[in-house]
């Protein structure tokens, strides 16, 4: 910083000091607001789109593409899709204890996805799994499901 100090100007009083440190903690308190409000938007969007909207044929392409592109890595799983914990009707506590009833607790797009697995790829031979894959605060964050298609264990 080369702010220019006038030398013959008097101190500047301690009170100006500590008002000019608030400001500045105030415009950052402001700008980590607006940037949560955005954040707020962005989760509110997604949860409508989510619980009201049905799996489109772009989302289908992304997780083909998830799961061709794990395959050229010579994977045998991949994470085909996320979503906040707070979005299964237990707040993903069934799907964290690895209770076989995880997939009651599913809905909107999570459970759509669910049934397309049960109807079209389990008969292939794939398995799904979800699991929580964050703890933000301690507390269950995002659930992944998980693809796979590696040989049954001897």
């Amino acid at each position: 910083m080369s702010e220019k100090v006038d030398p013959a100007a008097g101190p500047i009083s301690a009170e100006a000091l500590r008002m000019s440190i608030l400001q500045k903690e105030m415009e950052k308190m402001d700008v980590a607001r607006k940037a949560r409000e955005v954040e707020e938007k962005k989760l509110a969007a997604f949860t409508h789109d989510f619980l009201h909207k049905h799996v489109g044929e772009d989302e289908i392409a992304m997780v083909r593409r998830l799961v061709m592109n794990a395959v050229k890595d010579g994977k045998m799983e991949a994470m085909v899709y996320s979503f906040p914990s707070d979005l299964c009707t237990d707040s993903g506590r069934a799907i964290n204890n690895s209770a076989p009833n995880w997939p009651e607790t599913l809905q909107g797009k999570a459970k759509e996805l669910y049934d397309r697995y049960e109807e079209g790829l389990k008969p292939q031979g794939f398995r799904l799994k979800a699991m929580v894959i964050n703890f933000p605060g301690g507390v269950p964050g995002d659930i992944g499901f998980f693809v796979n298609w590696a040989p049954p264990a001897v």
